[in-house]
């Protein structure tokens, strides 16, 4: 194919400061109130313009068919009404199925990198209500930064960014029964005791609006309470991130992933040290990520 052209998308990973379940809608899904915030720890996206759609990602475990990228393709051809191929090469650097929405923000990059490789003009807004069709983290994930996400993930409303310097973030060894099914399994456990009304993920928003600190007691995931329950083992992971001095250890998502604030930069290196040096976990020290600007001529 003369005149190939390729554009390269970051995927940021993100963390769930807040993220509360308000009740179970009529379709099957339920409806959430969370402050979400993107962290520079990413996946890589190569797009090239192709005759057909060819989807491959560097951890064999993740087939075109069950990769939410080749579901980005679908969606959006389909809304545009185009039929042009893609050949799309994912390396992955976020772990798979930990509640940090990796294969969601493989989706939100492919859908950004599609609208510039096939010259579709979509506004960063527009692009976030067809993300709502991929999936639930996805329309989030097309901008990134600092948001309230409300709805089933569709209602995404860009905030100032949150005064938060870097995250410490562990993903812990635990078994996962089916982690294809992960997000349907850990909603299975929810009940109606766990209902909130999203009050703490407002007043976190309003609060990271004012230009206030963003202190981590200020943090909640309901998941968090039934965490050790989803995840066997999963309370020995945050022990020990508790041990090196973390306080107010959060759940990512729907985990098994751990976040936590570190006071200084110095003593989350050092934590990072013990965790992948001494106790040969997988851990990330990573900063926030900011909110990924409309490109011009959109």
């Amino acid at each position: 194919m003369s005149n190939v052209i390729s554009i390269t998308e970051r995927a940021f990973a993100k963390v769930n400061l807040t993220l509360e379940i308000l009740g179970r809608r009529r379709d099957g899904y339920h409806n959430l109130a969370s402050v979400m915030q993107t962290v520079d720890l990413f996946d890589t996206v190569t797009l090239t313009t192709s005759n057909d759609v060819v989807v491959t990602c560097d951890d064999d475990a993740i087939t075109p068919e069950i990769n939410l990228a080749t579901k980005a393709v679908e969606v959006l051809q389909d809304r545009v009404g185009i039929s042009d191929g893609v050949t799309i090469s994912i390396e992955k650097n976020i772990p798979v199925s930990a509640g940090l929405g990796g294969g969601s923000a493989d989706a939100a990059a492919t859908l950004r990198g599609l609208n510039s490789l096939w010259k579709l003009g979509l506004s960063m807004d527009e692009l976030t209500n067809i993300a709502a069709d991929v999936g639930s983290d996805v329309p989030f994930l097309i901008r990134g930064g600092t948001s309230l996400v409300q709805g089933r993930g569709e209602d995404v409303t860009p905030i100032t960014a949150a005064q938060v310097p870097r995250f410490m973030i562990l993903t812990p060894e635990v078994e996962l029964p089916n982690p294809k099914a992960k997000t349907t399994s850990v909603f299975s456990h929810v009940d109606q005791s766990m209902f909130t009304r999203g009050n703490l993920s407002h007043k976190l928003a309003a609060r990271v609006r004012s230009g206030s600190d963003c202190p981590p007691e200020f943090f909640f995931n309901q998941f968090g309470t039934i965490a050790e329950e989803l995840f066997p083992g999963w309370s020995a992971e945050r022990d020990l991130l508790i041990s090196l001095g973390a306080i107010d250890v959060m759940l990512c998502g729907a985990g098994p992933s751990m976040f936590a604030v570190p006071p200084t930069k110095e003593i989350g290196t050092a934590w990072h040290l013990l965790l992948t040096g001494i106790h040969h976990k997988q851990a990330f020290l990573v900063d926030t990520a900011p909110a990924i600007a409309e490109e011009s001529g959109s």
